[in-house]
């Protein structure tokens, strides 16, 4: 059911430090931690001695010691001491998983070890260049990923379901096109002489009439990523000039929990008022609103399968994209099999 020999974001680069946290990718339950460079380790959360989640446990030096017994294990996931024991059990060990930081974001590798490349970490557009900045947040999810990579590869619901904030009627009265490729599916709107929504009004500082788009990219495993914003209409902004607007880049990786569960990382990469922090608050608070109003949808959707799960999705010409997308999935993980 998942996409393996993948990396996965286990966490902000914030959320981790030297109390373990844990985390449940793939339905694998693991620890991180930092040692005392601050470098990363990620290991099973599961003490081989009596299976008591290292999670619960502590860091001293750059050991994890488990909280029952007070066997400390290393970085690399070998057990360095054992209490009252004058040998060490040679299967007092915990797996390691290989784990970077880039983007904001710590990503775990699951999957082969070997097969780990940081050069395959998702990009994560502009979100470390100059002249941008990139903030958000997190949510539990009690859905499948692929339900929330349906909402985020057809926009038409903004309509809809976030009527007071960034929806509007032209969304749906703009046709998209949708194309792709072995590794990417690519959706984009184009909405041209319109009034700004609410937030892009905020954020373009007018009401003057504007054009928006709306480039929505997923990329396998399980990530979103959306251009989208607002330029003053007819100063060339579909044809790269947007000189004249706001551009941001929405950010959205979804890392599955278990089939029906998983972590939503989202924020969003802009490049207007970068220094200002209030309004980089303040985005991540109205997104933080929007995005709770697709939870609402997203988990009403998986309630239902799992009340009916002889029922099927129906498929509509708004359905591309995500349609496209689980295709993606679907050849990957037959792959991976």
């Amino acid at each position: 059911m998942f996409l393996r020999n993948f990396w996965y974001v286990a966490g902000w680069d914030g959320e981790i430090g030297r109390k373990p946290v844990a985390r449940t990718i793939c339905n694998e339950n693991i620890v991180l931690y930092r040692r005392a460079d601050r470098s990363l380790v990620a290991l099973e959360d599961s003490c081989p001695h009596r299976l008591l989640p290292l999670s619960q446990g502590y860091v001293e030096g750059d050991r994890l010691v488990c909280r029952y017994h007070g066997l400390e294990f290393d970085g690399e996931g070998a057990c360095v001491h054992m209490p009252n024991q004058q040998s060490i059990h040679p299967e007092a060990c915990v797996r390691a998983y290989p784990v970077v930081e880039k983007d904001r974001f710590v990503w775990v590798w699951i999957g082969d070890k070997e097969k780990a490349d940081e050069a395959l970490v998702p990009e994560i557009p502009h979100a470390s260049e100059e002249g941008w900045v990139f903030d958000g947040g997190t949510y539990d999810v009690k859905c499948g990923y692929e339900l929330l990579v349906d909402n985020l590869m057809d926009l038409s619901h903004e309509t809809y379901v976030h009527p007071s904030s960034i929806g509007q009627l032209e969304i749906t009265e703009s046709l998209p096109t949708t194309r792709s490729d072995d590794t990417s599916v690519t959706v984009e709107r184009w909405m041209e002489n319109i009034v700004p929504p609410p937030f892009w009004a905020n954020n373009l500082k007018s009401k003057e009439i504007c054009d928006r788009w709306q480039i929505c990219n997923f990329t396998l495993p399980s990530n979103v990523m959306i251009d989208v914003g607002v330029a003053l209409a007819g100063t060339g902004a579909q044809q790269g000039d947007r000189s004249k607007g706001v551009t941001g880049i929405v950010v959205n990786c979804m890392t599955p929990e278990t089939e029906t569960t998983c972590r939503y990382y989202w924020g969003m990469v802009r490049n207007f008022d970068t220094h200002d922090h209030g309004l980089t608050e303040n985005i991540k608070d109205a997104q933080a609103k929007v995005f709770y109003e697709d939870l609402e949808v997203v988990e009403g959707q998986q309630a239902n399968l799992l009340r009916h799960p002889e029922r099927k999705l129906l498929n509509f010409n708004i359905d591309a994209g995500g349609v496209r997308a689980r295709r993606l999935i679907e050849r990957a993980l037959a792959a991976n099999a």
